[in-house]
């Protein structure tokens, strides 16, 4: 199993951060591995709500995602299968001085993976989620900057 935390600051009240976050449509705007992010259950996003998205990197994949979690404004966790791998994440949010602090941790599962070759890929995999939040963290501060 691969297992990381990413931790940064957004500096977005976390109320603002947690409704952009839960709403997993907004994934492709953020992640740069992620053609489309599309809600597949009724109604509004809740424990239980499905998403398909479709994956260009690093290889095309269409996967399946299911909240399982919401504690609103404090936390979001998904479950369903990354690149290939059955995935948990988990988005703790809190305040921090007017900002939100974001603690994303990730569990890969890697059946079969030898040891070394699953810590060489977490090591890489844990860099694209930093890059992915950082882009988070820069369209959710944008679109703030352009409704002021």
């Amino acid at each position: 199993m691969i297992t990381f935390t990413n931790t940064l600051i957004i500096d977005r009240p976390v109320s603002e951060v947690y409704q952009y976050l839960s709403d997993l449509e907004h994934i492709p705007e953020w992640n740069w591995a992620v053609e489309t992010t599309t809600k597949t259950s009724p109604g509004p996003v809740r424990v239980g709500a499905t998403y398909r998205q479709t994956r260009a990197i690093p290889r095309p994949a269409v996967e399946m995602l299911t909240v399982t979690a919401l504690d609103e404004p404090r936390r979001i966790e998904v479950r369903g299968t990354l690149a290939g791998l059955p995935a948990r994440l988990d988005y703790a949010l809190a305040e921090d001085s007017g900002a939100t602090r974001l603690v994303n941790a990730v569990e890969l599962e890697t059946p079969g993976t030898p040891r070394l070759f699953a810590q060489l890929l977490g090591d890489r995999i844990k860099k694209s989620v930093a890059q992915n939040l950082r882009a988070l963290k820069e369209t959710i501060e944008r679109a703030h900057s352009r409704a002021v």
